[in-house]
């Protein structure tokens, strides 16, 4: 304001000039107004599980709405999420969103604008009605993207995919897969993926080194379940790894930040053996005295079985066994 008042005072003695500089100004001011117009106004925000083929079926139609109205959408925000952190995503929504949100139970959120519009069929019916835009490909097509997007990330991670398959109380409760953070504790996931396909035999104390048989012995309510025992008495006290009894701590790169961090279980410092956790909740105290290596990709519905059996004194009052474990590949 007091800069306007000022040129406007000069332009006394110098009117031409005073007059090209406000329409100038106004040129200026029109432009801007018309490049506001113009730029895209859309934006979509897919975020999804990548395993399920919605989330295919609705990156093709942001990316379709882009191609075809490249002037009035903004290039699309596209989240592929696996398994574990999916629902820890979804949870987090509910929790911000609320109100309606509270029941939603899909495999994909579709955002326009920041809002939450819905599931893959709610984009559908969206871009229908406010743009005409229609997009259709064979279900089996989208199964087939959908397995090969899948497998070629775990593939682009160059990490070790080993698996446990779970019974409580003796029935069959699912599979957890687990990557393993290769490049960052080479020797601890080495550990772990030998105990997971025996490939490293019986110990010098004649014990066989697998996973197979043993049993998740401990559950901390909002902490984390615990297994690895491998000693025929499993009772959560004893355990080997392939190096020997015990090996020092590797690393500590890898942070207790989320649900479903796998790591070493220990008596103190350089003291890792055959016992593993899997954290339920955050548990930044852990960084600094236990070594995580790795964190479970799938198998969510198997960590909630194990997180909800009943306990006495944190064990298990039912056997929460690993009746089978190997290498998986993808």
């Amino acid at each position: 304001m007091l800069r306007l008042c000022s040129c406007e005072a000069t332009s006394c003695s110098r009117a031409g000039v005073g007059g090209y500089h406000s329409n100038r100004t106004l040129g200026h001011r029109v432009s801007a107004a018309l490049s506001r117009e113009m730029e895209p106004e859309v934006h979509l925000e897919i975020v999804g599980l990548m395993k399920k083929h919605h989330f295919q079926v609705a990156k093709s139609i942001a990316e379709g709405l882009k191609h075809k109205f490249p002037t009035s959408f903004v290039e699309p925000t596209v989240r592929p999420l696996l398994e574990i952190d999916w629902h820890v995503y979804l949870t987090s929504k509910k929790t911000e969103l609320q109100g309606e949100v509270w029941p939603y139970s899909g495999s994909l959120m579709c955002f326009v604008n920041g809002q939450l519009l819905g599931d893959e069929k709610e984009l559908s019916r969206w871009a229908e009605k406010q743009w005409g835009f229609t997009f259709y490909r064979p279900p089996a097509l989208y199964a087939a993207i959908t397995d090969k997007c899948y497998r070629q990330h775990l593939r682009s991670t160059g990490h070790v995919f080993v698996y446990m398959d779970v019974e409580i109380g003796g029935e069959a409760s699912g599979r957890l897969l687990f990557e393993l953070f290769s490049d960052l504790c080479p020797k601890t996931c080495k550990n772990f993926q030998a105990l997971c396909t025996g490939e490293a035999g019986v110990s010098e104390n004649q014990l066989t080194l697998c996973y197979k048989g043993s049993l998740f012995h401990r559950v901390v309510p909002n902490g984390w379940v615990q297994g690895g025992d491998i000693t025929p008495a499993g009772k959560g006290d004893g355990g080997e790894s392939i190096y020997g009894p015990t090996f020092e701590d590797e690393s500590f790169a890898v942070s207790h930040s989320k649900r479903g961090i796998l790591g070493m279980a220990n008596r103190g410092r350089h003291s890792n053996g055959s016992q593993f956790y899997i954290t339920l909740q955050p548990a930044l105290w852990m960084d600094r005295n236990y070594v995580a290596f790795g964190q479970a990709v799938e198998g969510t519905e198997v960590l909630t079985k194990l997180e909800e059996v009943p306990t006495y004194n944190e064990r298990p009052k039912l056997d929460c066994r690993i009746v089978e474990c190997g290498w998986f590949d993808p």
